[in-house]
């Protein structure tokens, strides 16, 4: 197990632990607070909270756990490769594809082809050798996702997504037409209070919820739908779908927060395959070479065939 004794500054008197922790060692602050948490932390030899306040003088030890190799097993499973290099990976996932293996989805995920694909050259930062993952993007959702090769990129990508420099622009398609052809829905989501398995948007302060930014424009306008482009400035989990909702526009084909099906739905049930919901553009820094890089993807076929349908029937 590796040992790091933090040499403190003046700026570091008074700051939260866990904060002091994820700057110097260069991993994201929830991260930092589950070494504290975990007694992984020690403050003049005693574990301490993950809000503690540094004191003038005090002795800080970080035990790092030694990475645990990854259990999960490599799979052959195509990959729709955009771009790749020694660092990253940028791949097209789609539509019904697991990001990482959980219960319920013990294989043929992401991460199971990542591996089969790359073999040892991803990331190992979380304490888990090789699963390479900085962000995700639900099952049922499409689109591109970019995947670390090693800790420094890793790192770099967390923490570009933490400042948001890295721009995810999604497209979509919602039931019934926004009150205006853009906006931006700047409202906390958290876990659901009833539903565990379900976000919501939470403004009560009884519950844990985070910030959460969508900014949307309409692209196209049908009778009862809209076809919309959204940016995230943040990434909270089912971030689009819970925002949409919240406005009273659920994402079409949406099972989880969509409500009642629309007769279109009804009628066309065999051609929609999940929400419509498309990560279409991924615009991030190279880790290594600092340059600015973009990535696009198409709409896949499916998605296409509903604004077919939707071009032919409500218009």
């Amino acid at each position: 197990m590796k040992k790091t004794v933090l040499t403190l500054i003046i700026d570091d008197i008074g700051q939260r632990i866990d904060t002091v922790i994820a700057e110097r060692e260069k991993i994201s602050r929830s991260a930092g607070a589950k070494l504290v948490e975990s007694g992984a932390v020690l403050v003049n030899s005693k574990t301490v909270a993950k809000n503690y306040k540094i004191r003038e003088n005090d002795i800080i030890e970080i035990f790092h756990p030694e990475v645990q190799e990854c259990e999960v097993e490599a799979q052959d499973i195509p990959l729709d490769i955009v771009y790749e290099d020694n660092d990253i990976i940028v791949v097209n996932k789609e539509s019904g594809m697991v990001v990482h293996p959980a219960a319920g989805n013990p294989d043929g995920t992401l991460v199971n082809a990542l591996l089969y694909h790359c073999g040892d050259s991803l990331s190992g930062v979380g304490g888990v050798a090789r699963p390479g993952i900085v962000h995700r993007i639900d099952k049922d959702t499409s689109g591109l996702l970019v995947v670390a090769k090693n800790d420094d990129s890793h790192i770099s990508l967390s923490e570009q997504l933490k400042t948001h420099s890295v721009s995810r622009v999604y497209h979509a398609i919602v039931v019934g037409n926004l009150k205006e052809l853009s906006g931006t829905v700047n409202e906390p989501i958290g876990r659901h209070p009833v539903d565990r398995k379900k976000m919501a948007v939470i403004k009560n302060d009884a519950y844990t919820s985070r910030e959460a930014i969508t900014h949307y424009r309409v692209l196209k306008r049908f009778h009862g739908f809209d076809y919309i482009q959204c940016v995230l400035e943040t990434g909270r989990t089912h971030q689009i779908r819970v925002h949409m909702a919240y406005l009273g526009h659920p994402l079409l084909g949406d099972e989880v927060y969509g409500g009642n099906k629309t007769r279109f739905q009804t009628l066309h049930k065999d051609c929609i395959d999940g929400q419509c919901l498309h990560a279409k553009e991924l615009h991030l820094t190279h880790p290594k070479t600092e340059d600015r890089m973009t990535f696009t993807s198409e709409l896949p076929d499916n998605f296409k065939r509903v604004l077919d349908l939707l071009e032919k029937t409500c218009t």
